[in-house]
């Protein structure tokens, strides 16, 4: 007689058990994490005073910290910490305005920090006429190595230019 087979069985959590799983997360993040919301609210309050001073540049930069006065931002490279450093007086009486006790701004390279790459908006509208001559151009164009590059140019072209 062969031996009953095993089975991994899992206990299904009932609706209780999950509230109770949920109530110990809301008071593990209540008694762990609250004492840094205050933090978090400075800070991104802070980011968008930063943003309405120098909105170019806080495309990439951000606020990573402010302790007794000294605030410091994070640049993804350092051409745009060399930019951000030439605007810091700027940056620093447009916080002081807004209420903000800054006494010392320093940057930081934080080169792994991605830059966020917003679409380009279309510099050129080209008429139907101009976008259907596009077209018929690619369409006649015979494949050869020489055209590769120019068809592959038509085709990104037409493809954006879509409506």
């Amino acid at each position: 007689m062969a031996s009953p087979m095993k089975t991994n069985f899992q206990p299904v959590f009932t609706k209780a058990r999950k509230n109770s799983q949920s109530v110990e997360v809301n008071s593990l993040l209540r008694s762990q994490i609250a004492h840094l919301w205050p933090t978090i609210t400075n800070i991104t309050a802070l980011q968008k005073e930063c943003v309405s001073a120098l909105p170019q540049l806080f495309l990439y930069c951000q606020v990573l910290q402010l302790d007794d006065g000294q605030l410091a931002l994070a640049a993804p490279n350092a051409a745009l910490a060399s930019k951000l450093k030439q605007q810091l007086p700027k940056l620093q009486l447009c916080l002081q305005k807004a209420g903000w006790q800054i006494n010392v701004i320093r940057i930081k390279v934080q080169v792994n920090q991605a830059l966020h790459n917003e679409p380009a908006e279309k510099q050129c509208l080209f008429t139907d006429s101009a976008l259907n001559a596009f077209s018929t151009l690619e369409k006649n164009l015979t494949g050869s190595r020489h055209n590769d590059e120019l068809l592959g140019a038509l085709r990104n072209l037409l493809n954006r230019h879509k409506k």
